[in-house]
């Protein structure tokens, strides 16, 4: 344990030469509310993490920290096959924004073994974070040619039809995207979503 503090006491100290004030203030204007944010992009963070071993217990230790950029670490460096079910819907039910909703799923639970189990469940949940992420898991496996099971297709185009009639901005765009990766599986999912789509706008046009 000694020497996992040592290693998050050298990671905070990168923190600091890479620390972008103006990011830092715009997030925190969008509403991206961290205890600290030291404003780093991605692409410095995933640069940061390549320096080290993937490790659970490190994982599991950044992501306790209220810190943006430790939480981000912790999507990156927490081994795929180490994660629980248990410990993953914990985190989700610790996450409240899209931008770490959006990191969950593409650093890491898009590469569970139980990922579409979590993304089926949390589609059907009232909290928007957890939506989010659940469409990102799927477009994810879409993309990746993973065709859902009948029961699977009329369940997330239900769940998808009535998230396009929520007022959040970030869902709405989440899953447009997936379904637009859903289409791309083949014709009869093109035709099943435009069909769905079309009796979505319909009662909108009568009104």
């Amino acid at each position: 344990m000694d020497d996992i503090k040592d290693i998050i006491k050298e990671i905070k100290k990168s923190f600091r030469l890479f620390m972008n004030g103006v990011a830092s203030r715009s997030m925190r204007e969008k509403g991206l509310d961290y205890k600290i944010n030291w404003g780093l992009t991605l692409p410095q963070l995933k640069q940061l993490a390549a320096q080290y071993d993937k490790n659970a217990q490190l994982a599991i230790e950044l992501w306790k920290d209220d810190v943006r950029e430790c939480k981000i670490l912790a999507t990156l460096l927490m081994p795929a096959e180490e994660m629980s079910i248990e410990l993953a819907e914990l985190w989700m039910e610790q996450t409240h924004s899209q931008e770490m909703a959006e990191m969950l799923a593409f650093n890491l639970y898009q590469h569970l073994d139980f990922a579409p189990a979590l993304a089926y469940k949390w589609m059907a949940s009232e909290d928007i974070a957890s939506q989010i992420c659940a469409y990102q898991i799927l477009a994810r496996l879409f993309m990746q040619g993973k065709e859902p099971n009948e029961r699977g297709i009329n369940e997330f185009i239900d769940q998808a039809m009535t998230a396009l009639q929520n007022d959040n901005i970030g869902l709405k765009h989440a899953v447009m995207n997936c379904i637009q990766h859903f289409s791309n599986l083949g014709l009869l999912y093109e035709r099943l979503i435009q069909s769905a789509l079309k009796k979505l706008d319909a009662p909108q046009k009568e009104s």
